[in-house]
């Protein structure tokens, strides 16, 4: 049974995830194995969300993604 989107939106979105398997847990704590059709996806996701931001007028940006280091 899926978390209610409302109730608590992390856990939701992890719930869809590991049903519908379009990635799995990463061997390293808090990281994610994208599948290739769960990257297809996420590529239309970016063109779509890219067009929009180039339709509002804005500049689209990218921002590296910092893992931390295990203390």
């Amino acid at each position: 049974m899926l978390t209610p989107r409302a109730e608590d939106f992390p856990r939701w979105h992890q719930d869809v995830t590991n049903e519908t398997g379009p990635a799995d847990n990463g061997p390293v704590r808090g990281t994610m194995v994208i599948r290739p059709y769960g990257y297809g996806l996420r590529e239309r996701t970016q063109r779509e969300t890219g067009a929009r931001i180039k339709a509002a007028g804005a500049d689209n940006a990218y921002f590296p993604l910092f893992i931390p280091s295990p203390a």
